[in-house]
């Protein structure tokens, strides 16, 4: 059965690159773990909502669900604690945020007698194929702090990380065991796994670098993964996903309100740095948008 692993951002940049430059900058350090915090708090919700949509069916997953219900709370009680001490922010992390562009680019699956199965298998892999990336950056962010000068913050940190890290591995592995298990039913289900795993890897994909991408033409790049996220789908299913989700990207309220933001923030810290490495950086997007659209040309 195809494994789906956590692509590079732009195809190029790894988790350990980007972990090595924010160990370097307390400000987005913190941040950075504020999202962590935020993250696992909101799992605590949108997996009681799973609880209860399954309505007590099948009892062994919902006792599984209820089980990584309190660890992503723990996981939280801890991040909280840490940042608390700290002296950092537990608000609302600023900028366009992971778990909210994933829920967007979601289609919600109604459950029902007629397609509780299906609803399960989607659940799965969406779980799945998040829990994984979560454990990529967990990995290289506590690789990044035994690169980085042992203080005694950074040590605190990633102690904190390393208690979270394995709880999180296990949940891959959870939802491994549970895909498997369901795709050894019979051919007909193994296709459909096989289709849910293709589908949320290129959800979890888009919403991974919608959080990430800031530079010009962003708005296009989001369109070209809902293209691609679309493609995974039957065709009649197309057209709605589609028109509910497109006039969004290509506005994108959240990612100009982060370019805001980011700016004003860099121009405050630095304003010769601000000119000599934000504004190249920002325009750079542009060659990335005329790349694509070069291997686009040479390959129809």
């Amino acid at each position: 059965m195809t494994v789906a692993y956590p692509r590079k951002f732009q195809q190029s940049l790894g988790a350990r690159e980007i972990m090595s430059q924010v160990v370097r900058d307390r400000e987005i350090h913190l941040i950075t773990l504020n999202r962590y915090r935020f993250s696992e708090q909101r799992s605590c919700k949108d997996l009681t909502d799973l609880i209860e949509r399954l309505d007590g069916t099948p009892p062994e997953l919902v006792r599984n669900l209820s089980r990584h219900v309190s660890d992503e709370a723990r996981h939280a009680m801890w991040l909280t604690d840490l940042l608390v001490d700290l002296g950092a922010n537990i608000g609302k992390p600023p900028g366009a945020l992971y778990i909210d562009e994933f829920e967007r680019l979601l289609d919600q699956d109604s459950f029902s007698e007629k397609n509780l199965e299906d609803g399960i298998i989607a659940s799965l892999a969406a779980i799945n194929v998040t829990e994984k990336r979560g454990c990529e950056y967990f990995s290289a962010h506590i690789y990044a702090l035994k690169q980085a000068p042992q203080t005694e913050e950074n040590i605190r940190i990633r102690e904190t990380i390393e208690r979270i890290f394995p709880e999180e591995a296990g949940h891959v592995r959870w939802g491994n065991r549970w895909l498997a298990q369901l795709a050894d039913k019979s051919p007909e289900h193994r296709q459909k796994v096989e289709t849910a795993k293709r589908k949320y890897a290129a959800i979890e994909q888009a919403a991974y670098e919608a959080g990430m991408d800031i530079t010009l033409g962003a708005e296009l790049r989001r369109v070209s993964k809902l293209l691609d996220i679309a493609e995974t789908m039957p065709l009649w299913e197309r057209p709605q996903y589609l028109i509910e989700r497109l006039p969004q990207s290509l506005l994108a309220p959240d990612l100009q309100i982060t370019r805001f933001n980011i700016a004003q923030r860099a121009w405050n810290r630095d304003p010769k740095a601000f000119m000599e490495k934000f504004v190249p950086m920002f325009l750079n997007g542009l060659n990335r948008n005329r790349n694509s659209l070069d291997k686009t040309k040479k390959s129809a």
